[in-house]
């Protein structure tokens, strides 16, 4: 119990009500007393706090990747918040078992660029070979938009990727993997993003060939 000292108009010690008084220096302070959570740890929360987890797992093998493929989304938030709102909203599949990632659904870029068309991965002699026809004039696409590649270990949960692999007339993009990485699962992703840096497109998962 708390206490008042010199009358009703002195300091406060100790919990009243709702405020705590401290007593610091020949001085009384007082503070909101902090409010307690009836159940901090609901199933809703939990599932939410997993959810999260799992998606902050991902990203953070890839935010500078990201920094550039959320490019344009960032005069209301960042770009990592930008990805994150997403993945939250549209990727993470919470089964009975387990919270994960939809990585068909994932967007590692995306944007109003004109995206990659009939991209292939191949894998081979610790690489992963990319593919794609040029369709520069169609639509905003340009010859000169730049190639960006990514590739995650879904095993390892970790990623590789290039931001500038080449461009667009080009047709073709490698990225360099780990030689550990020869027998675990990959996940591929090619976009282009605009010489100028002001625009970028969808990503586009590629099931990599072996």
């Amino acid at each position: 119990m708390g206490t008042i000292k010199k009358g009703i108009l002195g300091g406060v010690s100790g919990k009243v009500g709702t405020i705590v008084g401290v007593h610091w220096k020949s001085s009384y302070y007082i503070r909101a007393h902090a409010a307690k959570v009836s159940n901090p740890r609901t199933p809703k929360q939990q599932e939410q706090r997993g959810k999260f987890a799992t998606v902050f797992g991902f990203l953070k093998t890839i935010k500078p990747f990201i920094r550039i493929g959320y490019k344009e989304f960032t005069e209301e938030k960042s770009a990592y918040n930008a990805a994150m709102s997403y993945m939250l909203k549209k990727v993470v599949i919470n089964s009975e078992k387990e919270i994960t990632i939809d990585f068909n659904r994932v967007l590692v870029s995306t944007g109003s660029l004109m995206p990659v068309f009939e991209g292939t991965a191949t894998a081979s002699e610790g690489k992963i070979f990319f593919n794609w026809k040029d369709n520069s004039g169609m639509g905003n696409a340009e010859d000169t938009d730049i190639t960006m590649v990514l590739a995650y270990n879904k095993d390892k949960g970790m990623a590789v990727y290039d931001t500038e692999a080449g461009s667009r007339q080009d047709e073709a993009a490698e990225l360099m993997i780990p030689d550990e990485w020869q027998d675990d699962e990959l996940i591929a992703y090619l976009s282009f993003r605009s010489a100028d840096g002001s625009s970028v497109a969808n990503s586009v998962r590629m099931t990599i060939l072996s």
